[in-house]
């Protein structure tokens, strides 16, 4: 494993439904300090998010922007980082590539890094999310913080977590054995 794909809602920050005011932002306890233990043992990260709240006319994409400038800004002060933002802005309906569990989120983050998309772990609070993670031939690893307690007895994730930090616990210790 060398990079780290997140899902936003229910894993990075709480699950708001279809978020759409960036003051709407709150960063789950202990998201900063497990981004910063990603970087410490060398994993790039970056967030793979769907928003069909854009495809369905909730919101625009510069609302979404506006929410992924407030969360670098949030997690920054604690001196974490994520390298990019990956979104898929369609409704299931479309049926596009990018969708989750469909890879083209990853595919495009994994030529921007120049990294194998099979190194990836993809961490997420969805069934999509572990579907994902599999589809690219990667990990994945589901946190049961927002619907993750819904999908937790139904998929067949490389680890349950109970939160991001959990998860991150448990990557340091694959990289070790």
């Amino acid at each position: 494993m060398r990079w780290v794909a997140l899902d936003r809602d229910g894993t990075l920050i709480a699950e708001r439904g279809y978020l759409s005011d960036a003051e709407g932002v709150e960063v789950l306890d202990g998201a900063a300090e497990a981004l910063l233990r990603l970087r410490e043992l060398g994993l790039r990260v970056v967030v793979a998010t769907n928003q069909s709240g854009v495809g369905r006319g909730y919101f625009d994409v510069g609302a979404v922007e506006a929410i992924h400038a407030r969360i670098v800004e949030k997690l920054g002060a604690a001196g974490a980082v994520i390298e990019g933002f990956y979104v898929c802005p369609h409704a299931p309906e479309e049926e596009c590539e990018c969708r989750k569990p469909k890879t083209g989120l990853l595919e495009q983050a994994a030529r921007e890094l120049g990294l194998p998309m099979e190194e990836c772990v993809v961490v997420g609070d969805k069934a999509a999310d572990v579907e994902l993670g599999r589809n690219a031939g990667g990990r994945s690893i589901l946190v049961t913080t927002g619907y993750g307690a819904e999908d937790a007895g139904s998929v067949e994730a490389d680890f349950v977590a109970g939160s991001l930090r959990e998860a991150v616990e448990w990557m340091a210790s694959s990289i070790d054995s």
